[in-house]
């Protein structure tokens, strides 16, 4: 994700070092103010363009996931995109407000001459000016909102939806207080790229376009609370999902105030028709779940998506699959699909921690769909009786844990656990495989 961000900020820098001093007017500026224009030109070129990066990203294109590795991935790179284009048009800000400073500091000789269109140009250029300082304001203020936690996701995800509107009026500040050099340049290029594809984005978001193509619209079949904080929503929708691989997830509405929400598929039946999600009680939504409800309700699915999927799984290294908690249900979906083909299932060591395995619910089902795939050695982690699944643990086996692709899918502490005892063993070859969503 860093390498990705980089790459765009690089990409974007480079395009502007391409016409660094091409405007004809720095030629009588003098050095202070000519750092000036080029630095607002930088930061604004920056924001804007990393911006653009954002708003494509937030259409949910499956197309990049195989380059990606997973939309959770394409969701974290647009996030940080989106903070660093919003910190990029702060420092874009700061600069334009240096006017005054540096007029008392060298003086208004030197100063780089403004230009004077005249007509139509020059009052879009006002225009524009006046746009993305609102746009800016209004950009600040999301951030901090979205970045505060407890700030209420249900209107947190109403005022989300306003960004595209604020992009547009970014992108019109962007076109018009452009140089006018720059459209004969790379960078001009990249920036009617930038602009164009941002724009497609905003209009697909705001007729609600995103994922259009995978949305399917179906009833709650069955809701059966499995366990203490573990409900089992069943629905069926009129004609299979396609393109589903095991271990994908789908974004779930359940109701159109809450809004969709990302629960992993755990198993597929009746020709794709049918599909069950294991759903953890993890905050108030998913805590009052079982009570809402009902069989016969409507309920909208977007999806699949994600790369968590067993064709991805290497046979030149060894697999170690961890599960913990609710975590399991990727790899529910993966030994429920290899049951089918049994003869392709890997050597692969799966280990489901768990707090009491003797009242948890997929202990069982483990254990019934692991006796029918020779290849698969379940490991039961019970936490209260034997502690913390540990490195050591997994260092057993017949191939050497350097040449391990771990699979995970769990509490994000217990993963961060785990990555720190691999980095202190020296065991730098280990691939480690992990979905991380974060809604905001």
């Amino acid at each position: 994700m860093k390498r990705s961000l980089f790459v765009c900020i690089g990409l974007i820098t480079l395009a502007w070092f391409s016409g660094l001093f091409s405007d004809p007017r720095l030629a009588a500026a003098s050095a202070p103010w000519v750092l000036r224009q080029e630095a607002l030109y930088l930061s604004g070129l920056l924001s804007f363009g990393l911006m653009s990066v954002a708003m494509v990203l937030a259409t949910k294109p499956a197309w990049l996931e195989t380059p990606f590795g997973g939309l959770d991935r394409i969701y974290r790179l647009h996030k940080w995109a989106g903070i660093a284009a919003v910190g990029f048009g702060a420092l874009h800000w700061l600069v334009e407000l240096s006017d005054d400073l540096l007029k008392a500091w060298v003086g208004r000789s030197g100063r780089v001459p403004k230009l004077h269109d005249g007509g139509m140009l020059e009052m879009m250029r006002h225009f524009g000016k006046d746009l993305g300082e609102w746009a800016i304001y209004a950009v600040l203020l999301m951030l901090a909102i979205s970045l505060w936690k407890r700030f209420p996701y249900q209107i947190w995800r109403y005022l989300h939806r306003v960004m595209p509107l604020l992009y547009l009026m970014l992108a019109i500040h962007a076109v018009f207080l452009a140089p006018v050099q720059y459209w004969t340049q790379p960078v001009g290029a990249l920036l009617a790229l930038l602009t164009l594809a941002g724009t497609i984005a905003s209009v697909v978001s705001l007729t609600g376009s995103i994922g259009r193509s995978r949305r399917h619209t179906g009833v709650i079949e069955e809701v059966r609370p499995v366990a203490a904080g573990i409900t089992e929503v069943v629905c069926r929708l009129p004609q299979r999902l396609k393109n589903y691989h095991a271990g994908q997830f789908a974004f779930v509405t359940f109701g159109s105030f809450e809004g969709a929400h990302p629960f992993t598929i755990a198993g597929v039946e009746d020709d794709g028709c049918k599909l069950v999600f294991q759903i953890k009680a993890l905050g108030d939504y998913t805590g009052a779940l079982a009570s809402h409800l009902q069989c016969g309700q409507p309920v909208t699915l977007q999806g699949p998506y994600g790369r968590f999927t067993l064709r991805r799984a290497s046979a030149r290294k060894r697999q170690i699959w961890i599960a913990g908690g609710i975590g399991v249900t990727p790899f529910l979906a993966w030994l429920e699909a290899l049951q089918a083909t049994p003869q392709a299932t890997p050597e692969a060591d799966l280990y489901y921690s768990v707090r009491d395995s003797a009242r948890d619910p997929f202990v069982a089902r483990l254990k019934a769909l692991c006796a029918s795939l020779p290849g698969i050695r379940l490991h039961v982690q019970d936490t209260d009786r034997d502690g913390a699944l540990t490195l050591p643990a997994l260092q057993r086996g017949a191939a050497p844990l350097r040449k391990a692709e771990i699979w995970f899918c769990g509490p994000q502490a217990f993963a961060d656990t785990l990555r720190a005892a691999l980095r202190r063993s020296g065991a730098r070859g280990v691939r480690f495989h992990q979905e991380m969503f974060e809604m905001r």
